[in-house]
């Protein structure tokens, strides 16, 4: 994406980068939100490294999350994923896309808000569930209903979700448009900081 594609001069990303400082731009949100896709535009804009929490996860295991999940259930999954994003959130700025279930423990919560900046994705069900389909790879809908599957953790999630430092809509449009409204977003949040 060029700079014609996001609402930010050379000069307002740069002082974007200075304001973040060494915190990062953590992605939260449900399967299919789009974190993965829309946090490497963002990262990439920024002149920023793209960390993605659950391939971090599958190369520090040797495993894909499905296989965590089929021979040592999902306990142990959040309990590797919660060391895994600790240790990428010590790593200085960058731009994080965090798994689905991520941002309810509490000590990932608390790390995310010590040292960053979290943007929490919100995107429609139908949306989310086209989106996943596509990928076929995702252990918590493997079940008759992957519809009410969804339903029933975005209503559990939603919650906590919406602590987010920013909630950016996840919509039907391109990619571009939804990393142009984070970095309005981010620039409003990160000049509200500084007059704070």
């Amino acid at each position: 994406m060029d700079a014609r594609h996001h609402p930010l001069s050379e000069e307002q990303l740069a002082r974007l980068r200075r304001r973040l400082g060494e915190r990062l731009i953590v992605l939260i949100g449900m399967m299919g939100a789009g974190k993965t896709s829309i946090g490497r535009r963002l990262a990439n804009i920024l002149s920023l490294p793209f960390l993605d929490a659950d391939s971090e996860i599958e190369k520090a295991a040797n495993l894909s999350i499905s296989e965590i999940f089929e021979h040592y259930g999902e306990t142990h999954f959040r309990e590797g994923e919660e060391r895994v994003i600790a240790r990428l959130l010590s790593g200085g700025p960058a731009v994080l896309a965090t798994g689905g279930g991520a941002f309810m423990s509490e000590a990932t919560r608390q790390a995310c808000g010590d040292m960053g900046i979290t943007v929490w994705l919100k995107a429609d069900v139908p949306v989310m569930l086209e989106r996943v389909r596509k990928k076929g790879n995702r252990p918590l809908l493997k079940g008759a209903d992957p519809e009410g599957t969804m339903r029933a953790l975005l209503k559990e999630r939603e919650p906590i979700y919406a602590l987010a430092d920013i909630v950016i809509a996840s919509r039907e449009a391109p990619h571009q448009v939804v990393v142009s409204d984070i970095l309005t977003a981010l620039q409003a949040h990160l000049h509200q900081g500084a007059t704070a």
